[in-house]
């Protein structure tokens, strides 16, 4: 009986070298998925519309501000205030557009990427249950990956992640 216990105690130990580990580069993964270059395409699309918006709303600032230094001088006190309060109201504009263009490219981005994340995700973790793996790392997150003792399971992510269409 006290062999047996001892021989427990000594293959207990060994069970935890046993344990699978793996590591996937989550980008390559997404990056597979067809839903994602058409993502991103649409999400770099609407970036270069608002860049352009504002673009546009700059330039008038720009041609009014001028304008009104090459006038300035014959316009009257009023106008002068008038105008000044013009190109100030404008330059507001621009800020509230710029900040409403972040907010609504950036709920974009999520709305987008949702699906491909939750896809992803499903990928690794039925990899990883498929695989019998105890972690799955994500690269990039950890400051060092030992490749020896860390198996790269980004290509059967890869494979799962289309298979989950």
């Amino acid at each position: 009986m006290k062999k047996v216990i001892l021989m427990l105690m000594l293959l207990a130990p060994m069970t935890m070298f046993a344990q699978k580990f793996g590591c996937v580069d989550y980008d390559a993964v997404a990056q597979n998925l067809p839903d994602y270059a058409k993502a991103t395409g649409e999400l770099q699309a609407l970036a270069k519309q608002y860049e352009n918006d504002l673009k546009a709303m700059q330039d008038e600032l720009q041609r009014k501000a001028e304008e009104y230094d090459k006038n300035k001088s014959t316009m009257n006190a009023t106008k002068q205030k008038e105008t000044e309060e013009s190109l100030m109201e404008l330059n507001q504009r621009i800020q509230q557009a710029y900040q409403d263009n972040s907010q609504k490219l950036q709920q974009t981005q999520q709305e987008k990427l949702a699906p491909i994340q939750a896809k992803v995700a499903k990928a690794i973790e039925n990899v990883g249950t498929n695989g019998k793996y105890v972690f799955i790392i994500m690269k990039g997150s950890q400051p060092f990956i030992n490749p020896t003792l860390c198996e790269d399971v980004t290509e059967a992510c890869k494979s799962e992640v289309v298979k989950l269409k």
